[in-house]
């Protein structure tokens, strides 16, 4: 890419970031009440999102082949009882996620 090439992107991308930034206090003012088809989005799609994951994370484990599944699975369930006993979404990912980080190198 040429220079201009380069601001033009840049430029493009901040506006388009700025957009999406904007665009819910533009299309949600704060005096009206937000509609519940929203509400009920901002409840359900956190959890929709963590199911996908799990999914994306499980598809290519061998479970007949390696280590079984063992670090995916220990990990998850790090993550579990991290979060029933702190209750920290963060806390929970970061400790399951070095668990997991620990173990595939651990149990080469």
């Amino acid at each position: 890419m040429t220079s201009q090439q380069q601001i033009i992107t840049i430029v493009i991308l901040a506006v388009i970031t700025f957009m999406t930034r904007a665009l819910p206090f533009l299309v949600f003012p704060a005096g009206k009440p937000t509609p519940k088809y929203i509400q009920y989005l901002g409840k359900a799609l956190p959890l929709a999102v963590f199911g996908m994951l799990v999914v994306y994370c499980l598809k290519d484990v061998q479970w007949l082949e390696g280590m079984h599944g063992i670090p995916e699975v220990v990990g998850i369930l790090a993550c579990v009882i991290m979060h029933v006993w702190r209750r920290q979404l963060f806390l929970s990912m970061a400790v399951s996620t070095a668990v997991y980080m620990i173990l595939i190198r651990v149990m080469v």
